[in-house]
């Protein structure tokens, strides 16, 4: 279909005076013999070229200014809460939806924020200053690392995001409520990789201490590393766990003589093998297994299509990770770690206890 020519300066005066004079866009149309979307058009356009055509704002540049530095000190902050505090600084009176607005202008979006572990003070110094000491490593250095992680597995109970698409009145249809049991069937899973490919991967059956661990590590660690590196020189990561840590198991790698490399605590981040970890949960899901016995073939069969190309291409971005520590100042990075299926859950507990001592608190003060 072409495209519609204009209306002529004079029909649009006549529909700009039926519209003074009360008449509603469509016996407007009809009165003029045109249509009512054309009818709808020509107002808009009106009112595009008048100045202050919605009244005038009723906030300041130095307002906004102010709400700036209201949202940039107070993140997790209803809408409602920073339209209180503005008020309360500004001497202003605007609604909540102002608040929006300005907020929206200003670049601020609310969002589900991005989860991630707790840096204190003396971690985000030692981040920085790990990041800063291997910065001049370059990515064939990095080639010579092996990484490993534990990570859990839970069966997956279809893909079931924080948000859900319903229409009214479907809040508690069976397809669109988020599922949960108390204890989700899971398997907790070490393994290890590198630039030329994935390690061998180990199903753990019971609670990790040291012992277990370097049993860990003779049977599955040793085989991957001589098949991958031969009588080449490696380095081993590993992160801070009480086993990874503890003496007899410094022991075992000065036995093996085996280098191990310096990390920094609550640096998941850092760690490639999280990203691998997240590439196979993502496969899992799309399985949706409903046995251990399904979840661990499903494992198996996704670590192990994970290619040479995918893992190298991991490890040769630990120079970049390490650039965004140091812009960090040791913070928190964009890079993410796998989820882990007990978040969740675990959130849940901790929001039960922190609101029961609040409550017993509140009934304290009115005692």
């Amino acid at each position: 279909m072409g495209k519609q020519r204009d209306l002529s300066t004079g029909i649009v005066a006549q529909i700009q005076a039926l519209r003074q004079q009360g008449l509603t866009q469509t016996k407007n149309a009809e009165q003029l013999g045109i249509s009512q979307s054309s009818v709808c058009k020509a107002l808009k356009k009106n009112c595009s070229k008048r100045t202050n055509c919605s009244g005038v704002r009723k906030t300041s540049a130095r307002d906004n200014k102010q709400l700036r530095k209201i949202a940039v000190s107070n993140r997790f902050k209803s809408t409602s809460e920073l339209t209180d505090l503005w008020n309360k600084q500004t001497g202003a009176d605007v609604s909540r939806s102002t608040t929006y607005r300005r907020l929206r202008e200003l670049g601020f979006k609310s969002r589900v924020p991005a989860v991630k572990p707790m840096l204190n003070k003396k971690q985000m110094e030692k981040r920085l200053k790990w990041a800063k000491e291997h910065g001049e490593w370059t990515a064939e250095d990095w080639q010579k690392v092996v990484f490993s992680d534990e990570s859990r597995f839970c069966i997956s109970f279809g893909d079931q995001g924080s948000r859900v698409w319903h229409r009214g009145g479907e809040t508690y249809n069976h397809e669109c409520v988020k599922r949960s049991v108390k204890f989700p069937q899971s398997v907790m899973v070490w393994g290890c990789m590198s630039a030329p490919g994935v390690g061998k991967l180990c199903f753990l059956k019971k609670t990790v201490n040291a012992a277990v661990y370097q049993d860990v590590l003779e049977t599955f660690l040793i085989p991957t590393v001589e098949e991958q590196f031969g009588e080449e020189d490696f380095i081993f990561q590993q992160d801070l766990a009480p086993a990874h840590a503890a003496k007899s198991t410094k022991d075992w790698f000065t036995k093996k003589q085996l280098e191990v490399l310096a990390w920094p605590a609550n640096s998941p981040d850092l760690n490639v093998i999280e990203n691998l970890w997240a590439i196979v949960k993502r496969k899992i899901r799309d399985r949706k297994p409903t046995t251990l016995d399904q979840l661990k073939q499903n494992i198996a069969t996704a670590w192990e299509a994970v290619s040479a190309e995918t893992c190298d291409k991991l490890v040769k971005s630990m120079p970049r990770r390490l650039q965004a520590v140091i812009q960090a100042k040791g913070a928190a990075t964009k890079y993410r770690e796998s989820d882990d299926c007990n978040y969740n859950k675990n959130y849940s507990n901790s929001m039960k206890r922190f609101l029961h001592y609040s409550n017993s608190i509140k009934q304290q003060c009115h005692s």
